[in-house]
């Protein structure tokens, strides 16, 4: 079984967070009253933060999926997809919310507030970011030596032994 590579996953989570900074600072900074460069500079370490998180979640969750279904992430049913989007933005929230308490100064329950808006943002953003990125970028399954030393092309279906 294929998983992406290191190199894939940092392109992956790269791309994600770009596109979710572009999007997300401008709307914070106006839900906050904040200047956009606060918006951006807050958004971005959120970001930061994300993306150390994104790549182990996403392999932790590759894995535990591989190993109970041997299947690839690229070939994930719908149901699959909605729940590893939701135990990213939870998890993602545990994370977070200290920090735009701490940094962003805001209270516990404007840290909540502003973290629920930024879940459901960001569940509905990664699981259409997923798919598009899925299809455009799909994982190649890689050549693997069977018993004679032949190679052998394996697919997501194939079984693991």
């Amino acid at each position: 079984m294929t998983l992406r590579t290191f190199k894939e996953r940092v392109i992956q989570t790269g791309s994600f967070e770009l596109i979710g900074i572009a999007f997300v600072s401008p709307v914070y900074a106006y839900l906050t009253g904040a200047s956009m460069v606060h918006g951006f500079a807050m958004i971005a370490m959120l970001s930061i933060v994300i993306m150390i998180w994104c790549p182990i979640f996403n392999t932790i969750f590759d894995l535990i999926e591989r190993g109970k279904t041997a299947r690839l992430a690229c070939k994930r049913p719908q149901s699959v997809r909605v729940l590893h989007a939701t135990l990213h933005e939870v998890s993602a929230v545990i994370i977070t919310c200290p920090l735009l308490m701490v940094v962003g100064g805001h209270s516990l329950g404007s840290a909540l507030a502003l973290n629920v808006g930024l879940t459901l943002t960001y569940t509905v953003y990664t699981y259409l970011f997923h798919i598009i990125y899925d299809r455009v970028r799909p994982i190649k399954p890689s050549l693997e030596k069977n018993e004679a030393g032949q190679s052998e092309h394996l697919t997501g279906e194939a079984a693991v032994a």
